[in-house]
């Protein structure tokens, strides 16, 4: 099946989408941080409490780990993503001497990619993020449904690695049609393409997915 045909199918299903600003970069990208191994619903409490006790990135640029780390604990893994937090915020001030990363946005897209993930512990995954929804460059997130209904539908080998997915699945994605595509493609993931028992019953790729004509994954 041809990405210009699984756009389609998952435009018809859910809907096109525009895209929309989202938040500033820096607090997208914390908020990824604090996305990693929990559940949107912990995250988010978790990056609510972080905006109410430090209503400034600056103020948790120059706090202490152990306050970063009270204010996220809902989270989970509270420790490490307050030492990830504190360093990323600490090297943005360092390398571009504001937290203001809008001058990403004058730079070519491997440009702008290259000098996040210089950042510690930013991967593509959150360096496409900050890009995409903060910024509206054309990078693509590959997270765990986006990773996993890609490979179901044979966009991507089963033994390309996350990061290698990035990088091919960016180079088919019609750019206009990124921002699309990875939304569409994360809530096909939640509510059909489940890592545990899918839906293929109920799948809009049902007739020409090859994990479905496979018996499902």
């Amino acid at each position: 099946m041809g990405i210009d045909e699984v756009i389609r199918l998952l435009e018809k299903e859910y809907r096109e989408r525009r895209w929309r600003s989202h938040r500033d970069p820096v607090s997208e990208m914390i908020l990824t941080i604090l996305s990693q191994n929990t559940s949107d619903v912990n995250s988010g409490r978790a990056f609510d409490n972080l905006r109410s006790a430090f209503p400034d990135w600056e103020l948790a640029a120059n706090a202490p780990v152990e306050e970063i780390e009270a204010a996220i604990r809902s989270g989970g893994l509270a420790r490490i993503k307050a030492e990830r937090i504190k360093l990323i915020l600490e090297e943005i001030v360092k390398r571009s001497g504001s937290l203001d990363l809008g001058f990403l946005n004058d730079l070519p897209l491997s440009d702008a990619k290259a000098w996040l993930r210089r950042l510690p512990g930013v991967g593509p995954k959150t360096a496409g993020c900050v890009l995409l929804f903060s910024l509206q460059m054309p990078a693509l997130p590959v997270d765990t449904h986006v990773f996993r209904v890609s490979k179901r539908l044979g966009l991507i080998d089963s033994r390309v690695s996350p990061d290698r997915a990035h990088q091919i699945l960016e180079g088919v994605v019609p750019p206009d049609k990124i921002y699309e595509f990875h939304l569409n493609m994360v809530e096909h993931g939640r509510r059909v393409c489940k890592a545990q028992r899918p839906r293929c019953g109920e799948c809009i790729f049902n007739e020409g997915c090859p994990s479905s004509l496979a018996g499902g994954e």
